[in-house]
């Protein structure tokens, strides 16, 4: 695990680890959920929604709620950066982000992650793809179960490379929620 410099928070070093499913997750994500749109009102393209692992009853997942949104342009992050900043969001930059087709933030309470925030531009197929995604893992339990094998080996192999992780799960989800996903 690489030890974080005086530079770099605690909370983007944080170790993989899955917990089993807390049916709290849905109330709380709708709770923040609730927050960032009032605070972005007319900044967002369309609501903000749950994804991601937390999103899927009776599913393990890294305790951190995962939300997205749409945006018409990326040109107001610094500006959705700001109006966050009072709630605990920190804008991860680009260049570290490495991820082009999204602005990402990171919630962070006591420390630690809580939720992550990730903007996408509205005419791109990420938000369709991670609604498809979490939809047919929510309705088809023996996908389910081959997405928490999946990520309990990533986890188990990739414990303190949160990146290798979210990179190892890219093609599931890609062939899960894509077009001709059909299994």
């Amino acid at each position: 695990m690489t030890v974080p410099d005086e530079a770099v928070p605690a909370w983007a070093v944080e170790r993989v680890r899955l917990v089993p499913a807390d049916p709290r997750w849905r109330d709380e994500a709708r709770g923040l959920a609730s927050s960032v749109e009032h605070e972005l009102g007319a900044r967002l393209a369309g609501p903000v929604h749950h994804i991601g692992s937390t999103s899927v009853p009776h599913l393990a997942a890294k305790p951190v709620l995962d939300l997205m949104a749409a945006m018409s342009t990326f040109d107001d992050a610094p500006a959705v950066a700001a109006a966050l900043a009072p709630s605990g969001w920190v804008l991860v930059p680009l260049e570290l982000d490495a991820r082009p087709s999204r602005r990402f933030l990171v919630h962070v309470v006591d420390e630690a992650r809580h939720a992550h925030l990730h903007l996408v531009l509205e005419n791109s197929d990420e938000l369709s793809l991670h609604l498809a995604f979490r939809d047919r893992l929510r309705a088809e339990p023996g996908l389910r179960g081959e997405y928490a094998a999946l990520k309990a080996a990533l986890a188990a192999r990739f414990p303190d490379d949160r990146e290798r992780y979210t990179d190892g799960k890219a093609a599931f989800i890609l062939a899960a929620a894509g077009p001709g996903a059909e299994r």
